[in-house]
């Protein structure tokens, strides 16, 4: 008996429909439309690139992952920001200026840190800006991503949030706006401020002096009121239930201010002279914002694990250090051991 094509085609169907039912094989097809994964390079066994399309960006975003070597429990997710300039700089971010990979490497949690967002503050900008593109970092961050990180590393769906100079007010702010999506905070020698003179004169610095953008583009002129919403300082309160890590250093010259850690920011060229002077201006001016923020948040009864006395400059050998030491916070609030 002669078997037509459509009977072969039927049978060929049934019979994958069987298998993938059986063995859970297969095949996801991406909508277009929706953030999705693009494709993945496994630089090691727990160390991957995962590159994402974000609808609100039209833009594929490439992602540093780090995944736990047990793969058999789901793990929450740190997801850490970087500075200004990651990716530019020499020697700046996460990724490339500190032992992240070694620190991780025994730790049951997935680490994501983003490659983009250079000057932006990783918030959703108002307007393209005609040096720093499309930010729309706010949505990427707290409803595009953390559904495809779910999906593609089985995740526990629990999340923190770490940041460092510019993105240690983002840090703030975004686990603020985003409901319970982020459990755990930890904030590295950044200014929650965006409505006073020296939080926004630092805002000045990094999104026009530093990133050649137009500072207007991201919130409007300053009266307009999301400068308000941004301010952790004005806000606080929305950061109650949230496990919250605070530091920042006085800026005097402190033990990694030497010759053998001279790592400021990644801007080059640059030498001790300029981490001391330089970076320790800078971390007086995030050392007194954070104090700001860490009192509003006693006076609001949040309590917060701070550290606040140490001396030391802006620089990536004290980042480093800080995630060591919030580590035991940020592990609690998502319930791993440290």
């Amino acid at each position: 008996m002669r078997i037509t094509r459509t009977l072969r085609v039927l049978t060929l169907v049934t019979l994958l429909g069987l298998i993938t039912t059986t063995y859970g094989v297969g095949v996801a097809t991406a909508d277009p439309d929706t953030a999705h994964v693009t494709s993945i390079d496994k630089l090691t066994d727990q160390h991957w690139v995962i590159n994402v399309y974000s609808p609100a960006m039209d833009s594929v975003e490439a992602l540093d992952v780090l995944v736990p070597a047990d793969r058999s429990v789901p793990a929450p997710t740190l997801y850490a920001l970087n500075g200004a300039g990651q990716g530019i700089l020499k020697d700046s971010g996460w990724f490339e200026a500190t032992d992240i990979v070694d620190f991780f490497a025994d730790k049951q949690v997935n680490v994501v840190s983003p490659r983009g967002g250079n000057f932006s503050y990783y918030a959703d900008w108002i307007a393209d800006d005609p040096e720093l593109g499309r930010n729309k970092w706010e949505t990427f961050l707290t409803e595009e991503l953390p559904p495809v990180i779910d999906a593609e590393l089985g995740t526990s769906g629990v999340n923190s949030i770490m940041g460092m100079s510019m993105s240690a007010s983002s840090s703030l702010f975004l686990a603020a706006a985003s409901g319970d999506l982020y459990q755990g905070v930890a904030s590295f020698s950044g200014c929650a401020r965006t409505t006073d003179e020296i939080g926004y004169q630092y805002m000045k610095l990094v999104v026009e002096t530093r990133g050649k953008g137009k500072l207007a583009n991201m919130w409007g002129e300053r009266d307009n009121p999301l400068w308000a919403e941004h301010d952790m300082y004005l806000n606080a309160d929305k950061l109650r239930g949230k496990t919250i890590y605070l530091s920042s250093r006085t800026g005097l010259p402190g033990k990694f201010d030497n010759n053998d850690n001279v790592r400021l920011n990644g801007d080059q060229p640059y030498d001790l002279a300029d981490q001391i002077v330089l970076g320790g201006g800078i971390e007086v001016a995030t050392g007194l914002c954070t104090r700001q923020i860490a009192a509003r948040l006693t006076e609001l009864g949040i309590p917060a694990v701070t550290d606040l006395e140490e001396p030391g400059s802006h620089s990536w050998s004290y980042w480093e250090q800080d995630m060591r030491k919030a580590w035991p916070t940020l592990a609690a609030s998502m319930g791993v051991s440290a």
